[in-house]
């Protein structure tokens, strides 16, 4: 009588503290994103980065959404509620202030919200800028945002990105139906109730 072979579970570590260990590491201060399986450490953002991404943000106040911001993480989860992806994005538009059940969350979660407070997203790249036109896309589609707003400082065009769509399970191959594209310093047209903004800030090189 012969044994069959010995399999021991895989150990799995929750992406969470798989960021927590990465930040920790770190001899400068960094905040890690995961993505597609894979984590993220975004290069610090640039002076022309940060000015139009803060721009933008205040045209949308500007508009009379208060609920936009920047600076929060979110959590998107599989359906089976494991960690699907962490992300910071360059800008947002909440659907509603956090609730006593979103803080719990994030209390849960280690410091990230849920995906699902997300009205509109919004990202400016950098030198990854594959990032955002590839993996964080499809996340954000899976996770149901209903409009992506792209700046694309490489091809220097900004987007807007409506109609997600999840054709299977697998959330990578998650993608946006409609694609609104104007050349930097155009106004990029949003879908009501948001305002058209203007994308002049981002003409300046670099």
């Amino acid at each position: 009588m012969s044994a069959g072979p010995l399999v021991e579970p895989m150990m799995t570590q929750d992406p969470i503290d798989l960021l927590i260990a990465f930040e920790k590491a770190s001899v400068a201060p960094i905040r890690p994103e995961y993505v597609e399986g894979t984590v993220i450490v975004p290069p610090q953002p640039d002076y022309n980065h940060s000015k139009g991404a803060v721009k933008l943000t205040f045209q949308l106040h500007m508009a009379g959404l208060d609920l936009a911001g920047m600076g929060m993480g979110f959590r998107a989860a599989h359906q089976d509620g494991s960690t699907m992806a962490l992300v910071i994005p360059g800008f947002y538009i909440l659907r509603r202030e956090p609730t006593e059940l979103d803080s719990s969350y994030l209390r849960v979660h280690k410091g990230w919200y849920p995906i699902g407070m997300i009205a509109l997203v919004g990202e400016v790249t950098s030198s990854n800028h594959a990032i955002d036109t590839g993996a964080k896309l499809a996340t954000y589609a899976a996770a149901g945002i209903p409009v992506y707003v792209l700046i694309n400082r490489e091809t220097r065009t900004a987007h807007c990105y409506t109609g997600p769509s999840l054709p299977g399970d697998n959330p990578v191959e998650a993608y946006y139906a409609n694609d609104t594209k104007v050349d930097l310093g155009d106004p990029l047209p949003l879908p009501a109730p948001y305002p058209a903004l203007d994308t002049s800030p981002f003409l300046v090189a670099g």
